[in-house]
């Protein structure tokens, strides 16, 4: 029997994600989509089970992160870092003693929740669509502007600009009907920067 002196799995999940989501400012993620992903749970009426939630959410990003991902810019922008966090992944659980027969949902989880994931399990939806919702309205503004001048494939604001009109796309991606509802304010919240940008950059009169 391990000795009880041992700190819960989630703790050393989230101390570890605290001391490695570098730059710091992606740390914020992480409990702000775990927060996000109950919310959806709650509206939709989802059964899921949380150890594996949790520890899909606070851990799916791990392939971005400075010390994770390559430093050379054309690695980086052949990086799966998707691929890197299922790699990388059970190992870290395993030593946390993280209950070892669900160490394969967790995987499944990232794997699935990229944009066009279609993923089945219940936690799999709740992070596919929580994760997207976050690259929308003010929450999505201030993470993809964060990353001008210190993320290779953003250099510019203009760049960045792209990024968020092509986020307009992304509620055709969502699964659940409650994240589509929330998905129209950010939208709108998205549409009203954009719109604003354009007509200070442009001139355009009110």
């Amino acid at each position: 029997m391990f000795s009880t002196s041992f700190p819960s799995f989630r703790t050393s999940i989230e101390t570890y994600i605290r001391e490695n989501a570098l730059p710091v400012d992606k740390y914020s993620h992480q409990p702000r989509l775990y927060a996000l992903t109950l919310q959806l749970a709650q509206s939709a009426g989802l059964a899921y089970d949380d150890d594996i939630l949790h520890a899909a959410v606070w851990l799916h990003d791990l392939g971005v992160f400075e010390g994770h991902r390559p430093v050379d810019p054309d690695a980086l922008s052949k990086w799966n870092n998707v691929a890197y966090a299922c790699e990388m992944i059970p190992a870290l659980l395993t030593s946390w003693r993280f209950p070892a027969e669900k160490i394969p949902a967790v995987i499944d989880a990232i794997r699935q929740h990229v944009a066009n994931g279609r993923p089945a399990k219940p936690e799999a939806i709740l992070l596919h669509d929580a994760d997207l919702l976050e690259l929308l309205g003010a929450v999505g503004i201030m993470r993809a502007l964060s990353k001008v001048g210190r993320d290779t494939r953003y250099t510019t604001h203009g760049s960045v600009v792209k990024v968020l009109e092509s986020a307009l796309q992304l509620p055709d991606q969502l699964l659940l009907p409650a994240a589509k509802l929330i998905a129209e304010q950010k939208v709108s919240v998205l549409q009203m920067f954009l719109t604003a940008l354009t007509n200070e950059t442009y001139g355009i009169s009110y």
